[in-house]
């Protein structure tokens, strides 16, 4: 996370010392590096430039729907991956090309179909058989083509959370890998359907290349039998997925080191560069779907400290930064790095690092081995920029925070914080 880093015992957004920006915007905070974000991209689409293959680099959405990254990621060319209505008209309205944008989800409903057919967008992943018929139904009424990847579960462990592995058999995406031959032939008989490609994803937060080689694999022995029956296929999908790093992101001496199972995760580049070779073979052309990989630590959430709780079996520090504002935590029982934005030599304890919400599981950090924190100090969640604020609610009627953007000796604010009065229960 080259652009969030320590200075002199104090923790720095790209030119700006955090603690300054969070004075003038309060807290909770989010606090993004438009620099980060554009290295990653670039990371992510020069082996792809490099390689010659005819792509399209989608940014899944989902990730981070802030305008002001929208329009930076669309000004670098990036597509979209959008998986609701809603999604459509944010790409749309800042400037993703229709010929780039891809509709995903199990889920679509007939509005969210005609609405993307009628803006006559690049394709749908479609998950089912039934959805196939629908889609060819509305194509068929409206006197359109819908081109369509069919998404296929190859059953295939992406050796991630259980709750973001989407390529198994007891996962609802995609149709199993029994069923697809059979899904195929059906499809390419229908009416105002064009098949033209296969989608696979196996999850997210991948951390080893193995489970995308393996994917590849399995995808050049279904490509052999699909074209075989006649159905010519032009795009691979292969999703995203590409793993970050959460653990240990920022070393000092005043911050401990976490126990690290990821010490050996594969770089984006890595992870694009293991693809490309298995995929150069078969001659088609990519579509890739990154989201977290693009916009996680490019982002951190800032908070403060408000009271310090001794209890008989361990130690609160409750601060003003709940679960509604970074969900992670709560739903996935994710790691997020800690990070004082004033390092002092307090020595280390272990604490539960807590937010004000009434849930027991309203936190952000159990049994963490800190500094000692008192009232009034601020600290960062590292690696927040995705699923962060796209995730926050106004549970207990609580604010959404603002959102910043730095930009190397300039920031903006991209969003303001929310007001009581713009609460509408």
């Amino acid at each position: 996370m080259n652009h969030f880093y320590i200075k002199d015992n104090r923790l720095y957004a790209e030119n700006f010392l955090v603690e300054d920006l969070v004075k003038e915007f309060g807290s909770p905070l989010y606090l993004y590096s438009k620099n980060q974000i554009l290295r990653n991209y670039r990371e992510i689409n020069q082996p792809l430039v490099s390689s010659k293959l005819d792509f399209i680099n989608c940014y899944a959405i989902k990730a981070n729907s802030n305008p002001e990254i929208l329009k930076l990621l669309s000004e670098e060319g990036a597509g979209a991956e959008v998986a609701s209505g809603g999604e459509l008209y944010l790409a749309l309205k800042f400037g993703y090309l229709r010929n780039k944008i891809t509709f995903t989800g199990v889920g679509k409903t007939d509005e969210e179909i005609e609405y993307a057919l009628r803006e006559n967008i690049f394709n749908f992943t479609v998950e089912s058989l039934q959805e196939i018929q629908v889609i060819s139904e509305i194509a068929h009424n409206l006197g359109v083509i819908a081109r369509i990847s069919i998404r296929v579960n190859p059953d295939i462990d992406a050796k991630t959370h259980p709750y973001i592995t989407t390529g198994m058999k007891e996962n609802k995406f995609g149709i199993d890998s029994k069923d697809i031959l059979e899904v195929f032939r059906t499809s390419s008989k229908l009416p105002n359907i064009d098949v033209i490609g296969i989608h696979s994803h196996i999850g997210s937060q991948i951390t080893e290349v193995n489970p995308y080689i393996e994917a590849v694999k399995y995808l050049g022995d279904l490509i052999e039998k699909v074209e075989k029956m006649g159905i010519h296929i032009s795009y691979l999908n292969f999703g995203g997925g590409f793993g970050v790093k959460y653990k240990n992101v920022l070393s000092h001496r005043y911050i401990p080191l976490e126990d690290d199972s990821e010490t050996g995760y594969a770089s984006l580049g890595e992870h694009v560069e293991s693809v490309i070779k298995l995929l150069s073979s078969y001659n088609k052309k990519l579509v890739i779907e990154p989201g977290r990989s693009l916009v996680a630590n490019a982002g951190v959430l800032v908070g403060k400290v408000l009271y310090i709780k001794q209890g008989e079996l361990k130690k609160f520090v409750i601060t003003d930064t709940g679960m509604n504002d970074l969900m992670r935590p709560c739903l996935y029982q994710a790691y997020h790095q800690v990070v004082p934005l004033n390092l002092k030599d307090t020595g280390f304890e272990t604490v539960d690092i807590v937010g004000p919400v009434c849930e027991t599981s309203d936190f952000l950090a159990v049994k963490r081995s800190i500094q000692k924190l008192e009232r009034g100090d601020r600290f960062a969640v590292m690696t927040t920029g995705a699923y962060g604020y796209s995730l926050s609610s106004n549970y207990n009627a609580r604010l959404r925070p603002a959102e910043v953007l730095v930009d190397g000796d300039k920031y903006h604010l991209i969003r303001e914080r929310e007001k009581v009065e713009e609460l509408h229960y």
